[in-house]
């Protein structure tokens, strides 16, 4: 395909995206960047999280990832499902009981101020690692098929891509995101199924040909028995569970779109939609991995060594013009989906966590407006050089590593709000960043020794579970340590902790 239709469609695709963004951005207020001024429709949230959901890396990935462990993917997805229905059930009243704009507050009332900059703390580390992980990955294809060709340095590649976001991101924020992140999804999900039509053409397969050549597929092994085993069932099914509240229920970037639905019947109504539809886009993906390993089976076509480059190279260079315009329009809605919320949410943190903005008396609106401006710009310059960082490291493991630093930074997010909704009992604020740096750093020390200490265990999502409960031990010890001056939970959370508890 050439370079110059790429451009073509990439660009094309941007158009659109300017012209949502250019007519709801009209007006737009603090509350219209934060909130969406709480009207946003709730079946637009929920299919517009799916591109909120799956990055780029998940459009590359997932179907090269088939390769190597054929469908166990599916058994951490399952998990997922309880996850979101944790997040509908217990999550979301919480939010909209407190009225949160930034659900890190919820620590503030609860803990204290400390343990409020913690969770955000966590969680801004956590969203700028794996929004550049995602970034990286998917500027390093465009990069690789596209300006290399013209040799474009990959900083300008990046930069453009983080000018792009931030061009339209800048001032409708939530507001303009629910309806971008629909128009993303829509493409998305275009990109995959015109994928799987593109190989099932290819093969002259129809419909019954094709669901009959992946389910007799090797690939089509979903459950792992063996409880050694990283993709153990159990441990993958309970671990997508936590991951889903973790990384959804307890993630601004995933609940800030939430927190702007009209009501929380309809929030919940987003919420378990999106839980179903979840299960069967990764289905399509999947069963794309199985199809395009079939296709370069058939054809004499060595697959590559690093697996993630296995779907842009068939559809690039092997699959034709349709499969190749597919690929790039999914992997280009994909990319800013996952990656033009971020921005948003993150400089709501800071500003709300850090900054105390929502505090009374601390800015006047003009103060506001104008630190969320330099806090938009900030983090895009900062996404810049953690990707140039990946760049100049150049291995595919950082990528594995990045990915994987989920189960250590979460965890602490994840022991914060469980203490906080199943006990009523006060901590010693000022102790809590050091329980959520150390249980981290002793879930690593565990999962380094695992299979000499625990005869042979390897930990896979579980980890995730493993590390909020230590950092909850932490926390409860910290109470039982007996601080006359714990702080105490104001009514509101007190309130909300006690509905929990009944």
């Amino acid at each position: 395909m050439s370079p110059v239709l790429i451009l073509a469609c990439i660009s094309g695709y941007f158009a659109f995206l300017l012209l949502i963004a250019w007519y709801t951005s009209r007006h737009a207020t603090n509350e219209s960047y934060f909130l969406g001024n709480r009207a946003s429709p709730w079946y637009v949230v929920a299919f517009g999280l799916i591109g909120d959901s799956l990055s780029g890396v998940t459009f590359i990935s997932v179907p090269g990832q088939v390769g190597t462990a054929g469908f166990s993917y599916l058994q951490v997805v399952f998990g997922y499902v309880i996850g979101y229905v944790v997040i509908a059930a217990v999550l979301l009243p919480l939010y909209y009981r407190l009225r949160l704009t930034s659900i890190y507050s919820y620590l503030r009332e609860r803990f204290g101020p400390n343990s409020q900059k913690t969770g955000a703390f966590f969680f801004l580390l956590s969203r700028t690692i794996g929004a550049a992980a995602r970034l990286y990955l998917t500027a390093s294809v465009i990069q690789l098929f596209i300006f290399q060709q013209w040799r474009v340095p990959f900083v300008a590649t990046v930069a453009t891509i983080i000018g792009l976001i931030l061009i339209y991101t800048y001032k409708g924020g939530i507001k303009t995101l629910v309806w971008t992140d629909t128009f993303q999804s829509t493409f998305l999900l275009a990109g995959v199924i015109f994928s799987i039509v593109a190989v099932s053409r290819q093969l002259n397969w129809g419909l019954t040909d094709m669901v009959s050549a992946i389910s007799q597929s090797s690939y089509s092994q979903i459950f792992v028995t063996e409880w050694k085993a990283k993709a153990f069932f159990w441990k993958s099914f309970f671990g997508g569970a936590a991951v889903a509240i973790a990384m959804t229920g307890l993630d601004q970037n995933m609940m800030q779109k939430n927190l702007s639905c009209r009501s929380l019947g309809e929030a919940q109504k987003n919420i378990y939609s999106f839980s179903i539809i979840v299960v069967v886009v990764n289905v399509f993906f999947v069963s794309l991995g199985a199809l395009l390993y079939a296709f370069a089976a058939a054809k004499g076509i060595s697959v590559p060594p690093e697996t993630d480059k296995l779907f842009p190279m068939l559809a690039l260079q092997y699959l034709g013009t349709f499969a190749a315009i597919a690929f790039v329009v999914g992997l280009t809605a994909a990319t800013f989906s996952s990656a033009d919320s971020v921005l948003t949410t993150l400089t709501t943190s800071f500003c709300i966590d850090i900054l105390g903005s929502e505090e009374p008396g601390r800015f006047n609106e003009r103060q506001k407006t104008w630190w969320r401006h330099v806090a938009h710009i900030g983090f895009a310059v900062l996404l810049l050089g953690v990707i140039l960082v990946f760049w100049a490291v150049n291995k595919t493991s950082v990528i594995e590593m990045v990915l994987d630093i989920a189960n250590f930074t979460y965890g602490p997010l994840l022991g914060l709000f469980a203490f906080g909704l199943l006990s009523r009992k006060p901590i010693k604020d000022k102790w809590a960043p050091l329980v959520c740096i150390v249980a981290p750093i002793l879930c690593y020390i565990l999962r380094a020794n695992s299979v000499a200490w625990l005869n042979g265990y390897r930990f896979g999502q579980e980890l995730l579970i493993v590390n909020g409960l230590l950092t909850a031990l932490g926390l409860w010890a910290l109470r039982r340590a007996g601080h006359p001056s714990a702080t105490q939970p104001s009514k509101a959370a007190q309130a909300a902790s006690a509905g929990m508890l009944e």
